[in-house]
């Protein structure tokens, strides 16, 4: 004899379900500096709606957050908070790189601007665009919710494996000491040396 199950029982596996669960509900932690912070207040308002996706409750507590959106470009002085607070967040979480100079610098080819925050902290996604779109965002976090839906598991194992960043290595060109240059100068005072 077979049972019959009424229509309100949805029989599922508990991973697609903590799946379903975690893509609708991103508490998005906003890391916005310069033009591309304009362009994610942008995608918060009423005519984009990020509300729409799940994903409306910006928290500015990483310990409230699971996806961590970085817009805009990142200094050198920036770069301990910026890690400071992904590591404040619980797992599992996410980033997005929005924009160029998030994602490889941008035009602020100096060393001062981080070339791209993948060498310091794991993305997800990247946004390009100078500023991008508000509708480019969106896109990002529905394909963020498809790799949400598609890779997470219950107890979060796919998350031990980010313990490192996984970007390109910087090319380091290592020169012997005669062959280094080094500029006269009183390092001391700041002065530069009279060559008489």
């Amino acid at each position: 004899m077979a049972l019959a199950l009424s229509d309100s029982i949805v029989l599922t596996q508990l991973d697609k379900l903590a799946n379903w669960v975690r893509k609708n509900s991103l508490w998005p932690m906003p890391f916005a500096t310069a033009c591309c912070g304009i362009e994610l207040m942008a995608t918060g308002a009423s005519r984009h709606d990020i509300a729409r996706f799940g994903a409306e409750a910006m928290r500015f507590s990483p310990r409230q957050c699971d996806l961590m959106i970085v817009a805009g470009r990142v200094v050198m002085k920036m770069l301990p908070v910026l890690q400071r607070i992904w590591q404040q967040m619980p797992e599992p979480k996410w980033c997005i790189s929005m924009g160029a100079c998030a994602s490889s610098g941008g035009v602020f080819d100096t060393y001062v601007t981080v070339q791209g925050i993948d060498r310091f902290i794991p993305v997800d996604i990247y946004v390009p665009g100078c500023p991008p779109r508000p509708e480019q965002l969106i896109q990002s976090v529905i394909d963020l919710q498809e790799k949400i839906q598609k890779t997470g598991t219950l107890t979060g194992r796919e998350f031990v494996k980010r313990d490192h960043s996984e970007a390109p290595r910087p090319l380091a060109v290592e020169m012997e000491p005669t062959q280094t240059i080094v500029a006269p100068a009183d390092f001391a005072t700041g002065t530069r040396l009279r060559l008489n």
